[in-house]
């Protein structure tokens, strides 16, 4: 059977890493994209064997450079996202409405299979934030360019390579309490990278004509939930102390000063709402491709890191490794 091209933007983070080797072990050929050769390429050559993967340096809104790769792809993946906006043009218009918009264009124009682009779980309700307003323009670009398009709409993504978990874990290890906002009220429903990437990947190999699917876990737990399960994972005990409304917008205030922002004022305002399936669209349980992934047994695969002796630091993780030595 001949290979597939698929072009990936986005191939570097934890999903697009993941995918890559998804694909190519499954005969698929991948052509990724990436801004900064120099930076990333060490991380993405590593993906897939080699003959199986190729690496392009370019800006990703350079239309004419973009299109050369389009003629040799048979299928488009998007998987940029920012959670904040930084200087240079990474804006949530420039990359969550305007760049969607350059590909859905450029598949339609080239007859690409499949445009399969990530969004986000519960943008419809988010009126008021500025990164849910730019997720929805650019769907309703892509869908007015290429109406065949599939649009994913995962909740929480998690992994070992995430900036979630490990950020929490982090913070959570550092400081004697942990601030919750809106109480902790606000429902997740968490689903594993891998996960994710064999929703993607069915949907490429069955064909599966679904134009929003919303990505979830096997659970739902609260925001408080799921800092409790951090906690018990490194073996934490920490204050978890509700946060009125306007100290939590000056703390976000704050921290939106540093490069890498823990919290911004327009993710406060995400938090407000509850990222959970809608009931308006399929979700990836309905096509075929549920999860698996517990958010329990998953993070225990790598909190180790966080906690005091690291992988030896309970009776727990001893005995589930020791050998016997038992005399003769």
């Amino acid at each position: 059977m001949k290979a597939k091209n698929c072009l990936i933007f986005g191939g570097s983070g934890q999903i697009g890493r993941n995918l890559i080797r998804k694909l190519t072990k499954n005969n698929y050929k991948v052509t990724v994209v990436t801004r900064n050769l120099h930076q990333k390429s060490y991380i993405i050559k590593t993906q897939a064997n080699a003959g199986y993967i190729d690496i392009v340096e370019a800006n990703i809104f350079d239309e004419n450079k973009i299109r050369e790769l389009f003629k040799k792809a048979d299928i488009c993946i998007n998987l940029i996202g920012i959670l904040f906006e930084k200087k240079k043009g990474n804006t949530f218009k420039n990359i969550h409405s305007i760049f969607p918009s350059i590909l859905a264009k450029l598949c339609k124009e080239y007859n690409l299979k499949h445009f399969i682009h990530l969004s986000a779980l519960g943008i419809n309700e988010a009126e008021d934030s500025n990164y849910a307003k730019s997720k929805l323009d650019g769907e309703r670009n892509i869908f007015k360019n290429f109406p065949l398009a599939t649009v994913l709409r995962p909740s929480i993504v998690y992994s070992s390579d995430d900036n979630f978990t490990t950020n929490f874990m982090t913070i959570l290890n550092r400081l004697p309490f942990f601030p919750l906002y809106y109480g902790g009220a606000t429902k997740f429903s968490p689903i594993h990278c891998s996960d994710l990437t064999d929703v993607i990947y069915n949907i490429l190999s069955k064909n599966v004509d679904s134009k929003i699917i919303e990505c979830i876990g096997p659970e739902t737990i609260t925001f408080k939930q799921i800092i409790e399960k951090l906690l018990k994972s490194i073996g934490k005990k920490r204050l978890l102390i509700p946060f009125p409304l306007k100290i939590a917008e000056v703390s976000a205030r704050f921290f939106e000063i540093m490069p890498n922002p823990i919290l911004t004022r327009d993710q406060l305002r995400l938090l407000k709402y509850n990222n959970i399936p809608s009931g308006k669209y399929k979700t990836n349980f309905d096509v075929g491709t549920p999860s698996l992934r517990y958010f329990d047994e998953e993070i225990k695969k790598y909190s180790y890191m966080w906690r005091d002796g690291g992988q030896f630091s309970t009776d727990k993780y001893i005995h589930k490794n020791k050998l016997d030595t038992k005399p003769n």
